[in-house]
């Protein structure tokens, strides 16, 4: 069985947001997403979701 690395799962997965309208990717603090003061690289919308780990 694979053991889950800590260091990989902060890289992957810590502060990562996904834009609900286009998909794309960005690394910013979550209270920042939460008073919606980001705006989306590509669409410019500011709804954003959490980055999801695929458990097994």
């Amino acid at each position: 069985m694979a053991t889950s690395i800590p260091a990989a799962k902060n890289r992957l997965f810590k502060n990562i947001f996904i834009c609900k309208s286009c998909g794309q990717k960005m690394r910013t603090d979550s209270i920042r997403v939460i008073e919606k003061t980001v705006r989306c690289r590509r669409c410019g919308k500011k709804s954003f979701r959490a980055a999801k780990s695929k458990k097994k």
